[in-house]
């Protein structure tokens, strides 16, 4: 039926393809989901896998400061060390930077201005505050500035294992606490995980989050496949990586990453 349409109305196959196209991506647009192009719309019904971003996909990505445990021999209180955390954080972009920031707002607490500000992408932020070195990150971050994070590994594993993010501050080389945001899941996303089941894919999460912290999420939701720990410049290989696994046709698996970057 296509093949006697194409040759007796070209024109309405070259018409009707690229309009539907545009109709589809717009009514995803409408419903907050972009196509980075029309291939990737035509191509979806052949998926196998979706990878899924957690912070704001699975997640409201908006985070709030929950916990705050001060390192043995601190030398400092839990509002001091938070004015120093959100200074350090205050011109980052990432969302559990934020949660920081506010939290330090909503205590009244008077941030100062810092110098020397370096976001290091994966792992944390730097800066020079009231001339105190400050830096703040996950527990990569600490490792490669050459701190060792066992006296607050316990109380980090425990707010992780709750679905919480632990991060860690350190102040002129010193640890001094483990702090912890959580980010609540968006009510849609149990269902749209379901659907996806039902649909007869695979779903995976790739997240930068702690481990603990993506497996904990993952169980809640039934997510099949956790890569965690993986920084921004590695999601590209993960989604390389679950290619590989191959999918229900024998082949290559089809993969859709769906998350707030492209």
């Amino acid at each position: 039926a296509v093949s006697v349409l194409i040759i007796a109305c070209p024109c309405a196959m070259g018409l009707a393809t690229p309009v539907s196209v545009m109709v589809g991506t717009g009514k995803a647009a409408e419903l907050g989901v972009l196509f980075r192009k029309g291939e990737a719309l035509q191509t979806l019904s052949e998926a196998d896998v979706v990878a899924l971003d957690k912070t704001g996909t699975l997640t409201e990505g908006r985070p709030t400061l929950t916990d705050v445990a001060l390192a043995p021999g601190a030398g400092l209180d839990e509002a001091a060390l938070l004015r120093l955390v959100a200074a350090v954080e205050g011109p980052s972009e990432h969302p559990v930077a934020h949660a920081i920031v506010r939290a330090a707002a909503n205590r009244g607490l008077d941030v100062p201005a810092v110098a020397d500000f370096e976001a290091v992408p994966g792992f944390g932020v730097r800066g020079t505050v009231e001339g105190r070195r400050v830096e703040v990150g996950a527990d990569r971050f600490m490792r490669q500035v050459g701190l060792d994070v066992d006296s607050l590994s316990e109380a980090s594993d425990a707010l992780a294992v709750e679905g919480k993010t632990p991060l860690y501050a350190a102040v002129d080389g010193v640890l001094v606490s483990a702090l912890a945001v959580a980010d609540p899941v968006k009510a849609t996303t149990p269902a749209a995980i379901a659907a996806l089941h039902r649909a007869g894919l695979r779903v995976a999460m790739i997240t930068g989050d702690h481990r603990r912290t993506a497996e904990a999420v993952a169980r809640r939701l039934g997510i099949d496949e956790v890569r965690a720990e993986v920084l921004p410049a590695d999601k590209a290989q993960a989604v390389r990586d679950l290619q590989r696994e191959g999918g229900r046709g024998g082949g290559p698996a089809r993969v859709a990453f769906v998350g707030d970057g492209i």
